[in-house]
């Protein structure tokens, strides 16, 4: 009930305030005029749910792009290109309006409209930087200092500076939250990722930065350390009880974005996480993944295939593997989408995995490397259900490796990566990031980021580039900008193509991609 009672109330609510929109929306009758404490409540429900990408959002924003990109997922249809990297502009219009337009206002309005450290300023604060890290980690630099300020124009700011704002931010919300009487509530009944627990957004906020930490570990290895340390001695997430996943709905579009896209059945799982879930033998595969319906058997699909190859019978949806039956099943051959099931923000088995990397760099993190992989792999079973111990353990002494995957293409295995704890530095590396990605997915957002920051898992090059700035055996890097920025915001837009370093196009490496 109250779940329903929430998300109809914000259809009701008209809380979109872009720049351009600022003086007619002060000025109309019909729109908001003054904020109120009862206001506040329900606007951080709408930037909660817009951040993570609801249903209006998910496809042309994620789906096709990051989670193809970060390799969960490989299509099945040639009515889309972003597998092949031919970008459609208009697409990256959408994350901005995600952020600028349904996330960044309301949050906004929340810091504009409580007192100073407040558990209610701290949460939107923390939020704020779970929207921009995920926006800025596509694009590079991007308006954000002046960001949902009622202005004409916004100045686009480096990437090094919008890092130093999220770790400020982030320390200063768990100082704040932390400050707070014994047993306080925050947004409780309204917010959907913890319904106002204070200790459980505290880990949220110490594992992101820690994340964040990790991130630009390459490009500033003395900041890397210290906020990485100073996160793990904060607390991070340590148990699954503490894993961050949002409320879904069936009211408006705010159902599981995966959930709805698997019922499309447009892509398949990807070749490169079949040859490492396959060769490992790996009892994540059957609740990630689901046999094809015709076949029954787990089949995959590569990366970039082109149109001829797409319209062969092996490579069409029916002959591969959808995600699990947690976002999708069948009945009979007609797919049903599990829309209200939880969406995965971010769990404890990546902070495990953070701490093992930030461990080989030789910082403090309360366990060694080993110790904190295995851990982390222990929690990721766990957190999909499986629990057999002896499971586990056999699957932890293993020494498959990655297979070949059985596609169309008849690809070789994708690595060599073994599961069991290797004696040299530079496999142990290499493990962390498969097993990293293994556990954060579906998220391909974060999958995507990573790979480009670490070069791990080892993937498959996309099998024909269709991008001029992609030749064949190269990976993309991040999005253009936007082409409402060209008429909107050119001046500026100008200044912050500057701040790249280089061409406005895929193939640029953002501020902290050094490899």
């Amino acid at each position: 009930m109250r779940r329903n009672m929430l998300y109809g109330a914000l259809l009701g609510l008209s809380l979109i305030s872009c720049s351009k929109d600022f003086d007619r929306i002060n000025s109309d009758p019909n729109n908001i005029t003054v904020i109120t404490q009862r206001e506040l409540p329900f606007m951080f429900a709408k930037a909660q749910s817009s951040a993570a990408m609801n249903r209006s959002f998910y496809q042309t924003v994620q789906n096709l792009g990051a989670d193809l990109y970060g390799q969960y997922f490989a299509l099945t249809t040639n009515s889309f290109s972003t597998d092949r990297y031919l970008l459609t502009p208009d697409w990256q219009r959408r994350f901005w309006t995600v952020v600028y337009v349904d996330t960044a206002p309301q949050l906004k309005s929340i810091m504009d409209n409580t007192e100073s450290g407040t558990g209610e300023a701290a949460l939107a604060n923390i939020m704020w930087v779970y929207a921009f890290h995920r926006l800025t980690d596509h694009f590079g630099p991007i308006p954000y200092f002046a960001a949902a300020e009622a202005r004409d124009v916004i100045p686009y700011d480096p990437m090094d500076k919008i890092y130093a704002d999220f770790f400020t931010r982030l320390t200063t919300a768990v100082d704040q939250l932390k400050a707070l009487p014994s047993g306080a509530t925050i947004f409780q009944g309204y917010d959907l990722m913890y319904n106002g627990n204070v200790e459980n957004w505290i880990r949220f906020a110490n594992s992101m930065r820690l994340r964040l930490a990790l991130r630009i570990s390459k490009v500033d290895p003395i900041k890397a350390k210290f906020e990485a340390e100073a996160a793990v001695a904060a607390g991070v997430m340590t148990s699954n009880g503490q894993n961050a996943t949002m409320l879904k709905s069936l009211s408006g579009n705010d159902t599981n974005g995966l959930s709805q896209v698997a019922v499309w059945n447009e892509f398949s799982m990807s070749s490169t996480i079949a040859s490492y879930l396959k060769g490992y033998e790996d009892p994540r595969l059957g609740i990630y993944f689901q046999p094809s319906l015709s076949g029954k058997v787990f089949n995959s699909v590569r990366n970039g295939a082109i149109a001829t190859d797409l319209g062969q019978p092996r490579n069409q949806s029916r002959a591969n593997s959808n995600v699990g039956t947690y976002w999708v099943r069948y009945n009979g051959e007609v797919l049903e989408g599990n829309f209200t099931q939880n969406f995965h923000i971010m769990c404890a088995a990546e902070s495990f995995m953070l701490r093992a990397e930030g461990a080989l760099n030789g910082w403090n993190m309360d366990g060694t490397a080993q110790v904190l992989y295995e851990q982390g792999i222990r929690l990721s079973m766990a957190q999909w259900g499986v629990n057999d111990e002896t499971i586990i353990r056999n699957y932890l002494s293993s020494t498959n490796r990655p297979t070949a995957p059985g596609d169309y293409h008849n690809s070789p295995a994708v690595a060599v990566t073994p599961i069991k704890w290797s004696g040299t530095e530079a496999e142990q590396r290499e493990q962390i990031g498969v097993q990293k990605w293994l556990a954060i997915y579906p998220n391909g957002m974060e999958a995507w980021a990573e790979y480009r920051r670490s070069g791990y898992p080892k993937m498959y090059a996309v099998l024909q580039s269709d991008n001029p700035d992609l030749p064949a055996g190269t990976f993309i890097k991040r999005l253009p900008y936007p082409l409402t920025e060209v008429t909107d915001n050119f001046a500026e837009l100008t200044k912050g193509r500057a701040l790249l370093g280089g061409a406005d196009n895929a193939a640029t490496k953002l501020w902290w991609d050094v490899d």
